[in-house]
């Protein structure tokens, strides 16, 4: 009988011991699944507001890997062996029927990210051919190689044939993502890099974000400087404002592709919004002026709001006036000149913002992990511990929002189970 260790009960883990015991025909296996929490799969109920973004509506390969800043090229064996179309069709053939909104996310029908896990967990032990021991509420406090893997936890010591560790980054730090992955890996011969918080909201050093909270928009184009290199950042998608800044699904791309930058009252960086990306400045000037000629007796800041939320026109008008493009805000469309036009339009297609840091708690995922040169794309085994493999957030990957993430933990748990599943094989025969 051979056994296979598990650490970590998360999206990963679960689905490469579901695989493992869904596929395991005339076997005799053994599977220790660890997991710190009193129950599994906690960051995978409480993700999507605990709806549970299951996975993205975006079925082209190459396109769903642009939503990937790091790891998109060593994910592709793992995201052709289960796509986004073949999650979905895990899931809905374990009896969870799933929903796909406009902006591609999925989601299941209920709402609810519980159902995603108890598909999981009964999968799990639904095999006669697999023995599954959970280990619940469980901290392993050190893992070793000898013959094979002693895996060490206060109350007990395993040794297993085969190990995953699948303990996710060190966010949702109350869901037990505390980082472990990242020591176990190092005590088996790995190397980590740098580490950094992704998909986290900002905060301003300009205060009438404040006066803007709760104001949200469909469609925006962010642009943010780097302070360390010379180049810039660049995403189209919706955006709100917060009591302390700005957040959003195109806020939160930003911020993972930036993941790496240092944001600081003494490191600001700039960054700008497109409040009307759909039109380029000559369209919007146009549209300005026949909007003037049409609402010419119209106050300019009750003009704007023609384009812009009203509470966001006040911003502007004060913002104008402190240029000293705008005498005063009670003037009349039909006196804007050519000048305070233009400088409108460029305000509305580039209005200024101070990043002075993240929103501290915030992050939804951790770039940086385990190096990918050191993990083999093909079947997630280590390169340089045999037998040991990775998948998911431990893994130097990470996505944007909308399901890119717990796509990517599923489908390199599906792979590393089916990997570890294929050396049982060989060893048999």
């Amino acid at each position: 009988m051979k056994t296979i260790a598990i650490i970590g009960g998360g999206a990963a883990g679960l689905m490469a011991a579901a695989h493992l015991a869904e596929s395991a025909k005339d076997k005799n296996i053994t599977i220790h699944l660890f997991d710190k929490n009193d129950h599994l799969g906690a960051k995978v109920i409480i993700s999507g507001g605990g709806r549970c973004n299951v996975t993205t509506g975006i079925h082209d390969i190459k396109q769903l890997l642009q939503n990937y800043p790091r790891g998109a090229k060593f994910l592709m064996s793992a995201m052709y062996k289960l796509p986004p179309p073949k999650v979905m069709e895990w899931f809905e053939s374990h009896g969870i029927p799933l929903k796909t909104e406009e902006d591609l996310r999925v989601f299941p029908k209920s709402d609810n990210g519980k159902d995603i896990v108890s598909a999981l967990e009964k999968t799990i032990t639904q095999n006669p051919n697999v023995t599954i021991h959970l280990h619940l509420k469980t901290n392993v406090t050190n893992i070793t190689k000898k013959t094979g893997f002693i895996i060490t936890t206060k109350k007990e010591t395993i040794t297993a044939d085969y190990l995953l560790i699948a303990t996710g980054g060190n966010t949702y730090r109350q869901t037990g993502s505390t980082g472990d992955g990242y020591a176990f890996a190092q005590s088996l011969g790995h190397t980590i890099t740098k580490l950094a918080p992704s998909l986290s909201s900002f905060m301003t050093k300009e205060d009438y974000p404040k006066d803007l909270a709760g104001v949200s928009f469909t469609q925006t184009e962010i642009t943010l400087d780097s302070n360390s290199e010379k180049k810039s950042y660049t995403r189209k998608g919706p955006l709100v404002f917060t009591h302390r800044g700005i957040s959003g699904p195109a806020i939160f791309a930003i911020s993972s592709m930036a993941a790496y930058e240092n944001f600081s009252a003494k490191e600001p960086h700039h960054l700008t919004i497109n409040f009307l990306p759909h039109l380029t400045k000559a369209e919007l000037l146009e549209k300005l002026q026949k909007e003037a000629n049409l609402h010419g007796k119209k106050e300019f800041k009750n003009f704007l709001d023609i384009l812009l939320p009203k509470s966001l026109c006040e911003v502007m008008a004060r913002e104008l006036m402190k240029r000293k493009k705008l005498p005063s805000n009670s003037i009349h469309a039909g006196q804007m000149n050519a000048e305070l036009k233009k400088e409108t339009a460029e305000l509305i297609h580039a209005f200024p913002l101070t990043i002075t840091g993240r929103s501290p708690g915030e992050e939804f995922v951790t770039a940086g992990g385990v190096p990918l040169p050191e993990v083999d794309t093909n079947t997630m085994e280590s390169k340089i511990c045999p037998n040991l493999y990775f998948a998911g957030e431990v893994l130097d990957i990470d996505g944007f929002t909308g399901g890119f993430n717990l796509q990517a933990s599923w489908a390199t748990g599906y792979l590393a189970g089916e990997s570890m599943l294929k050396r049982l094989n060989k060893a048999e025969l």
